[in-house]
């Protein structure tokens, strides 16, 4: 393929719900495009975007994948990326690097959550769209449902610029509104060329045709003033002002598509060359100096044979192979090697890439994603990528002994593949997590370490970082003495504790309060030091105490036996003594929790919350769904991914941080020191 020129470009990032036909959409594009012989299904894992084993076993994109056609004399740059929550920050990455965005929706379906997110994000961004409404022939299938629906929870200037002919499976084809042509079924073939529009669809094509111009009118007076004089508008004409509209974000264009009997595919190439505005005319901009090269890697992918293979964006030159760069990150030089073409897994060199054009690079040594690469060092602010936070997390382990460097290798190189995965040790309970968005998306970390890494792991819910402090003072003294037969250990010391409300986040508070010298300056912080080992481990569920004041109040010590070390045993010893008399009380984490669900899901979602102990703060209807607002323990939300997927049919979504300590109830307090307690004695047997 030639170097394209940058008016010659079209970027457009594939995105909606899980499940709707994204990949099919693009094989179908790619097949009428004819960069493929065939059209490759999800059901025999034969599609150019979904090429991982993964990918097959599950029938789903697990990844965004980089793929382009050409078309009209148009190089059209597709990133597919994936609908399940798990995996959004692909499709975060992408829409950082594309001009327009081609949002599938399900004709049966409709405004789903992940598609309402992802069109919050390229509001954020004010990247063009166009909307297509694939699986038409489906049972339940509703265009015009799904066109009432877009606008009313995405945008009232959604509008149709086509029209299905039939319905489910008597559909036969589609309606080109802004070239008043028809494109048939061509049953899986490439699709033919326009004909004829039905004639029992005049005055459906003819309202819809009306409002459409209507539409395009509105943002162009020139336009409106021809139109309202009765004239009859060049087709040519329109979709120049339905472009600049799209360019502007005033309106979206909507689509249809069968994508798995490739129907429609014409008429959507046609819409994305015409629509969606190159990087010449709305590219993504940045301030790099005097940079006359300069590349942002929005994508990173682990391969076990490659390497690390760099997918990015050119932002300033062109940018040719064999070439030296900057990352002012590191401030390490990185040597381009051959530049790449992807699709899919396969990839074709090619000389040069133009400004705005995508492409790819293999083995970068310090290279990650969101870097960019200029060809001398200047300050470079990149574009920000806000991938979302992890919500849950898993213990992991690796089965065989010896492993752990070789997991923590491979899940380091997996998280550089998708940042919204975590590898970190928690510092109370000693536990490696695994943290993610989604149960699925650690699951799918877990079989490539295995199939890519050879590395077996077992999952288990981590522990609750529990803490414990107390509700009331308390005095106690203890003397610790040892006779050896020679020289002997002794230190005594007295001490108060009591609740520490500091006020400033202070946890904990050693108070120096001897008079006269009854024990030597030497040895008051060797108490201070057994008083906060002591408090690593409390006595109610072995969980940190926190929240403390320790006052030293009197000791004694002997002139011959004190050492440090009797201190610092007397010093844990009379804390352990005095906490159990000071009402100690456990407590737990709370998480503030928002939860995002369709409406009909509304009450069993908060009654399962309820079942969790949450304190429920509100509700308020978010494009088309709910957002939950709810205070929940952390310890009832090690399940709940599973369960809101069975609640509302995998249609829900949450997140959550954290927000507080508290204390835990009375009687789910006892079922937790129960338990410690059995493992302790299990422990010692």
């Amino acid at each position: 393929m030639p170097v394209s020129e940058p008016g010659k470009i079209r970027n457009i990032a594939v995105v909606g719900h899980r499940g709707v036909g994204k990949t099919s959409l693009v094989e179908a594009m790619l097949f009428q495009a004819g960069k493929t012989n065939r059209l490759g299904t999800i059901d025999a894992g034969t599609t150019a975007s979904d090429w991982d084993d993964d990918e097959h076993k599950r029938q789903m994109s697990l990844s965004g994948a980089l793929l382009n056609v050409e078309w009209r004399d148009r190089k059209i740059n597709l990133v597919d990326c994936p609908g399940d929550p798990g995996f959004q920050a692909d499709t975060f990455a992408a829409l950082r690097v594309v001009e327009g965005a081609l949002v599938v929706m399900s004709a049966v379906m409709g405004v789903e959550v992940t598609t309402s997110r992802v069109w919050a994000r390229a509001d954020e961004y004010e990247l063009s769209r166009v909307i297509v409404v694939n699986m038409l022939d489906r049972e339940r299938a509703d265009f015009f449902r799904v066109l009432e629906a877009a606008q009313a929870q995405l945008s009232d200037r959604c509008v149709a610029i086509q029209l299905p002919i039939g319905s489910e499976h008597e559909l036969s084809g589609v309606v080109d509104l802004l070239h008043m042509c028809a494109y048939m079924d061509p049953s899986g073939a490439q699709e033919g060329g326009p004909q004829p529009i039905p004639d029992d669809m005049s005055a459906q094509v003819q309202e819809y045709r009306e409002q459409l111009l209507d539409a395009v009118v509105e943002t162009n007076e020139e336009l409106m003033a021809r139109y309202l004089e009765g004239e009859e508008l060049p087709a040519e004409d329109v979709a120049r002002a339905l472009k600049d509209a799209v360019t502007r974000d005033e309106l979206y264009p909507v689509g249809c598509a069968v994508a798995s009997k490739n129907l429609g595919t014409h008429a959507i190439l046609d819409l994305l060359v015409e629509g969606v505005p190159s990087p010449a005319k709305k590219g993504t901009t940045i301030e790099f100096g005097d940079a006359k090269q300069a590349v942002f890697v929005f994508k990173t992918i682990a391969d076990p044979f490659a390497g690390r293979i760099s997918c990015f964006r050119v932002l300033a030159g062109p940018v040719t192979g064999d070439t030296t760069l900057v990352d002012p990150r590191t401030h390490a030089k990185e040597r381009l090697g051959q530049i790449l073409l992807l699709s899919g897994k396969d990839s074709t060199p090619t000389e040069a890439l133009c400004v705005g054009d995508l492409g790819a690079v293999a083995k970068l040594k310090d290279v990650v994603t969101g870097d960019v690469l200029v060809d001398h060092e200047v300050p470079v602010e990149p574009p920000h990528i806000d991938f979302p936070k992890p919500v849950m997390s898993f213990a992991i382990t690796p089965k065989a002994k010896g492993d752990e460097e070789k997991m923590a290798t491979g899940l380091r190189r997996l998280a550089e593949e998708d940042p919204t995965l975590h590898l970190h040790r928690d510092p109370q309970t000693g536990e490696q997590l695994l943290s993610g968005l989604t149960q699925m998306q650690v699951e799918v970390a877990v079989d490539r370490l295995r199939s890519r890494f050879h590395v077996d792991v077992e999952l288990h819910p981590p522990r609750v970082p529990y803490k414990e402090t107390i509700r009331k003072e308390a005095r106690a003294r203890h003397r610790y003495k040892k006779q050896t037969g020679g020289r002997g250990q002794f230190g005594d010391c007295a001490i108060l504790i009591e609740p520490l409300d500091s006020g400033d986040g202070t946890d904990y508070e050693f108070v120096d309060k001897i008079v006269g010298g009854v024990i030597s300056h030497g040895y008051r912080p060797a108490v201070d030091k057994g008083v906060r080992e002591a408090m690593e481990r409390g006595e109610l569920a072995g969980a940190p105490v926190y929240g403390i004041r320790v006052s030293l109040v009197d000791g004694q010590e002997h002139a011959v036996d004190s050492s440090e070390m009797a201190f610092k045993i007397a010093g844990s010893m009379a804390f352990k003594e005095a906490y159990l008399k000071a009402d100690p009380v456990l407590l737990e984490p709370i998480m503030e929790v928002e939860v995002t669900c369709p409406d009909d899901c509304v009450g069993p979602v908060n009654g399962d919350l309820n079942s969790r102990r949450a304190r429920l703060h509100g509700m308020e209807p978010v494009a088309g769904m709910t957002a939950i607002r709810a205070e929940v323990p952390m310890a009832e939300m090690l399940t709940y991914s599973q369960s809101l997927t069975s609640i509302t049919g995998g249609r829900g979504d949450y997140h959550m941080t954290f927000l507080r300590y508290e204390e835990v109830p009375s009687h789910v307090a006892q079922k937790i020191i129960e338990q410690t307690q059995k493992e302790r004695e299990t422990a010692r047997a």
